[in-house]
């Protein structure tokens, strides 16, 4: 229950935040350990990269990328030598079972065919070469993100009996939680609390032979709402393995989370240990908002909010901000627009009986142009949407998501029942420094 919000003039953009697929591609491939990447482009993709294996957090020692370094003369002239030079040196340097040959924009202006190429000199190499397109005119970071996982669906194979009670965990990278790895970390956490082994994350930390023997997995759960979701299904017809839980949100906030949890125990045969789980979990929460958090409820009923978030986050925020903080959504702008994702936003408005105005695959200027209209006074988002706040009049910008101002030492989960707590942790002092005084006339308290 929506109104999709329509822009008619965005043929141009000025927008920091605009994506490509290169990545999309980059993040997948950066999350499986000793694979080497080669790169077809000038020096700045590789930055792309590079930025990829920060993501991850992998030292710079663990990192084998190469790149062609593509310069003017190579985009007019071709550079089909170059790159079958720079895969044997990479060959030769690297010696990885595994080398992604990566093509980016300048790749597809020239017209390299680099499936063909890989083919021509694969005999002339020991890695075995997956060509990959991934120029950004093939999409955003998310298409990009799906590209990478068809990569090598090659290599998953099942060879032996299913295993029961196990999963394979897809995309936990596919999020704009800064410290996503927490939210991974409670997600295998909870899993092994209920008996269930996680036979591979793809991709993150992730070995070749995880990703071979994903094929053996009992079910998959996508830990995103903004890619993955055709690499599921591919799992799902070539092995039987079956993608649970994409019709509910991930477990952001308490109902979310109990619904989450309630789920995988009807799957995996765990309901006495879920219901431990969440018993502690919400006496947990509870506790804490009574002795530090009196005023939460109070401060944020009937406060209207914009979120402009990823599907991931967005969709699962709805509930928790309507039903647990009493606020009311009245926009929702998510970066990505899975059609999956769509149904799953309309049918939770739906069983809320919410009504708002949404926006998919919102880039930086539509996202200002819907607040500059919207009646609201507050945004959630990441610090992007807190400059555009205050530029547009609205007070109260929360800086939740990627990109953030804020300095994090610490991962913090944002599923589950203390992800509910570090997410309003953040909101609360947000709050706090909205409404504080930059203008205070100390010189009235002189002669006091």
């Amino acid at each position: 229950m929506y109104d999709e919000l329509t822009f008619e003039d965005c043929s141009h953009s000025k927008d920091p935040l605009m994506s490509c697929a290169l990545e999309g591609v980059a993040s997948i491939i950066a999350g499986i350990g000793n694979v080497s990447v080669v790169i077809h482009s000038p020096q700045g993709c590789a930055a792309t990269v590079a930025a990829a294996y920060d993501t991850h957090e992998i030292d710079f020692t663990h990192r084998k990328t190469a790149c062609t370094h593509l310069f003017e003369t190579d985009i007019v002239m071709g550079a089909t030598d170059k790159l079958a030079q720079m895969i044997k040196e990479a060959d030769q340097k690297f010696a990885t079972k595994v080398i992604f040959v990566v093509g980016t924009c300048a790749a597809d202006i020239i017209g390299e065919d680099i499936e063909g190429l890989c083919a021509s000199i694969q005999h002339e190499v020991d890695g075995i070469l997956i060509p990959v397109v991934a120029g950004g005119f093939r999409g955003n970071k998310y298409d990009g993100m799906d590209i990478g996982l068809a990569a090598f669906t090659r290599f998953i194979q099942k060879k032996g009996e299913t295993i029961p009670k196990s999963v394979n965990l897809i995309c936990p990278q596919a999020s704009l939680n800064p410290t996503w790895g927490a939210d991974l970390k409670w997600m295998t956490e909870c899993l092994k609390r209920m008996g269930v082994r996680v036979q591979s994350v793809i991709s993150h930390d992730t070995t070749m032979r995880e990703i071979e023997g994903a094929g053996r997995a009992s079910a998959t759960i996508l830990l995103s709402h903004d890619a993955g979701y055709k690499f599921a299904k591919k799992l799902e017809a070539d092995f039987g393995i079956p993608l649970i839980l994409s019709d509910i949100p991930l477990p952001i906030g308490i109902t979310n989370t109990k619904r989450f949890l309630r789920a995988l125990a009807d799957t995996f045969d765990a309901h006495e240990e879920a219901e431990n789980m969440i018993e502690a979990g919400e006496k947990y929460v509870i506790d804490i908002l009574r002795r530090r958090a009196l005023m939460i409820i109070p401060r944020y009923r009937n406060c209207r909010v914009a979120i402009s978030t990823d599907a991931t986050f967005g969709i699962g925020l709805t509930r928790m901000l309507f039903e647990e903080l009493e606020m009311i959504p009245t926009l929702i702008l998510l970066r990505s627009g899975r059609e999956e994702a769509k149904r799953l936003l309309e049918s939770e408005l739906e069983s809320m009986g919410l009504k708002a105005k949404v926006a998919f695959a919102a880039d930086g200027y539509q996202t200002k142009r819907a607040l500059q209209e919207a009646n609201v006074s507050a945004v959630i988002g990441s610090s992007w949407e807190s400059y555009l706040a205050k530029e547009v009049g609205i007070q109260v910008g929360f800086d939740l998501f990627l990109p953030t101002n804020r300095d994090v030492y610490l991962d913090k989960a944002y599923f589950g029942f203390t992800g509910m707590l570090n997410m309003m942790e953040i909101m609360g002092n947000d709050w706090e420094r909205a409404f504080r005084s930059d203008n205070i006339l100390w010189e009235q308290y002189d002669n006091i």
